[in-house]
C-alpha cells in the first residue's frame, strides 16, 4: 500500500513547526472559501500542502470562541503544548542500543574523510596502465605495511577494503579475469567476454562518501539502527543525545478490569496496554503504568510524588461525579495551560504544569477520544522534551465524504489507497479502537466537513514505530 504525498518543509525547526501546524490548520477553515480570501503565496500551508487551500482565517477562531470560549481551537493546543516543554539536558552515551530512538543532541559530523584512503571496492587485482600486467604480491584489507607502488603494465592481487597501492589505475574484478603462469612470471589477462577495466573503475576513492567536518546528521535526528552504523563508520565511540523523556502513565477508573472479557457493567482496560509501548515509539521513557482507582486523594498522593517530566492520565479530566483530576490538580497548585480543546473526539482534554517543573496530560478515558489526547498533547511535548523535530505534514484527497462537526475539529482514521488517496474507515467512536487498529493515519477534517476529493492533512500516528522510536 503507498503511503502519502509528503510536502517538503521551510528551513529551520520552528519554520517547520509552522508548517506542520498550518497543514493541520485545514481543521479550521470552512469547506468553501469566501471571496476574497485567499493566503499570500508565502502562507507556510500552501507551502506545505502546494496550493492555496480553502479559506480560513481570524473570522473562524473568533467564532469558534463565542461558541466554545473554555475550548482550545486545536492547532493551537498543539502549539502551545509544544513551547511549555524544555529540551532535556544532553548526554554523552557509549556508541549502542541503549542510544536507540533517542535525538542527536548536536550534529554529527565527520571526524576524518570517508573513506580514509584509496582503497579496492571488490576482490580482484590492482592494475597499472593497460594490459596484459604483470603479477607481483597481493594486498590485503587491514594490511598495515604500505605495498610497493606499481609500475606500469604490473598488477597486483588484492581484496575489497585493502588500500591501494600508488600508481594503481583501476582494479579488475576476479571473475573479469584470469592468470597465465610463464616462464617469464605469472601474468595477469581480461577475459575475451569482458572489457579492460576504465581508469578508476572498482576504486573507493579517499573523501568519496564525506569530507572531515562535514555534517553528516543534523541536531534532532533520531538515533536508529543506520545511524549507529554511520557513527561508528565515522570513527566515534559515544553520541551526545538528549535523554528520553520519563512518562509516568497513570490509569483511573473503577470500571476498569485488567482480564476476561467485559462484563456486569465494567470494561477491560484498552489504554494501560496500549499506550507504554505507543509513547516509546515517541521516544519516551515509560517508567511506570500504574491503575488507580477514582479516589481524589489517591491520585493527589500518586501525581505529587511522581518524579516524570511528564505524568498521563487516562480518565477523570470532565466533570463527572468521580472526575477528579481537576480539583487535584487545583490543590497541588498546578497551572492549567490547555482545558479542553475543540477536537473530536476527546475534548475533555487538558495540559497542565505541576508546581515541581514537570507536566501533566490528562488524557479522556474512552480509548480513541484518548489517542486524539496524545496526538494533540502528548506527543507534540514530547518532541520537545526529547529535542526531536517535528515530521514534515502528509497531504492526501479523501475517497469519500466525512461528515464533521459544527464548529470542531474531527480525527478521523484513514488507510491508504494505491493512489495515495485517504479512505475513511468505520468503526470511529469515542470508545472505539476497531477502526484505528486498521488506520494507516489520523485524517484532519475541518468544522462542517469535508468532500471526496478534497485534500487534507494527515497525521502519523505513530502507533508502528518499533520501540526505539521512529521520528515520524
Amino acid at each position: 500500500m503507498n503511503g502519502p504525498r509528503e510536502r517538503g518543509r521551510p528551513g529551520g525547526a520552528d519554520a517547520a513547526d509552522r508548517a506542520l501546524d498550518d497543514a493541520v490548520a485545514l481543521a479550521n477553515g470552512p469547506a468553501t472559501a469566501r471571496p476574497g480570501s485567499r493566503q499570500p503565496s508565502t502562507d507556510p500551508l500552501v507551502v506545505a500542502l502546494g496550493h492555496e487551500p480553502a479559506g480560513a482565517g481570524p473570522a473562524q477562531a473568533r467564532t469558534r470562541a463565542r461558541q466554545r470560549p473554555d475550548a482550545v481551537a486545536w492547532p493551537e493546543a498543539r502549539r502551545l503544548a509544544r513551547r511549555v516543554g524544555r529540551r532535556l539536558d544532553p548526554r554523552a552515551l557509549p556508541l549502542g542500543e541503549d542510544l536507540l530512538g533517542m535525538a542527536l543532541a548536536r550534529s554529527l559530523t565527520a571526524l576524518t574523510d570517508l573513506p580514509s584512503f584509496d582503497s579496492s571496492a571488490m576482490d580482484g587485482w590492482a592494475v597499472a596502465g593497460s594490459g596484459p600486467w604483470r603479477l607481483k604480491g597481493q594486498v590485503l584489507a587491514g594490511q598495515q605495511r604500505s605495498a610497493d607502488a606499481l609500475l606500469g603494465g604490473h598488477a597486483v592481487r588484492i581484496a575489497t577494503g585493502a588500500v591501494l597501492p600508488p600508481g594503481t589505475t583501476a582494479v579488475l574484478r576476479s571473475e573479469h579475469g584470469s592468470t597465465q603462469l610463464r616462464t617469464d612470471g605469472e601474468w595477469l589477462h581480461v577475459l575475451a567476454s569482458h572489457s579492460a577495466p576504465r581508469a578508476g573503475q572498482e576504486i573507493r576513492r579517499k573523501g568519496q562518501e564525506c569530507r572531515g567536518g562535514e555534517e553528516l546528521l543534523p541536531a534532532g535526528a533520531v538515533v536508529t539502527p543506520a545511524v549507529l552504523g554511520l557513527a561508528a563508520a565515522a570513527g566515534y565511540d559515544e553520541l551526545t543525545v538528549t535523554m528520553r523523556p520519563r512518562v509516568e502513565i497513570l490509569v483511573l477508573g473503577d470500571e476498569l478490569l485488567d482480564q476476561g472479557p467485559p462484563r456486569a457493567g465494567r470494561v477491560r482496560d484498552a489504554l494501560g496496554p496500549m499506550l507504554p509501548s505507543w509513547l516509546r515509539g515517541l521516544g519516551a521513557e515509560v517508567t511506570s503504568v500504574r491503575r488507580l482507582v477514582d479516589d481524589a486523594g489517591t491520585l493527589h498522593a500518586a501525581v505529587a510524588a511522581s518524579t516524570a517530566d511528564l505524568v498521563v492520565t487516562t480518565g477523570g479530566t470532565a466533570s463527572g461525579p468521580v472526575d477528579h483530576v481537576h480539583p487535584v490538580l487545583a490543590q497541588l497548585g498546578a497551572t492549567l495551560l490547555v482545558d479542553g480543546v475543540a477536537v473530536r473526539p476527546g475534548h475533555p482534554m487538558l495540559l497542565a504544569q505541576l508546581p515541581a517543573g514537570g507536566l501533566l496530560a490528562g488524557l479522556p478515558g474512552n480509548p480513541l477520544a484518548a489517542v486524539s489526547g496524545v496526538l494533540t498533547l502528548v506527543d507534540p511535548v514530547l518532541r520537545t522534551l526529547a529535542g526531536r523535530p517535528a515530521p514534515a505534514p502528509y497531504a492526501a484527497p479523501l475517497t469519500a465524504n466525512v461528515p464533521g462537526h459544527p464548529v470542531d475539529t474531527r480525527l478521523v482514521p484513514v488507510v491508504f489507497d494505491d493512489e495515495s488517496a485517504a479512505r475513511p474507515l468505520h468503526f470511529t467512536g469515542p470508545a472505539m479502537l476497531r477502526g484505528l487498529a486498521a488506520a494507516d493515519g489520523m485524517a484532519v477534517i475541518p468544522p462542517g466537513g469535508a468532500r471526496a476529493g478534497q485534500e487534507t492533512a494527515v497525521l502519523d500516528t505513530g502507533a508502528l514505530a518499533p520501540a526505539w522510536g521512529s521520528g515520524a
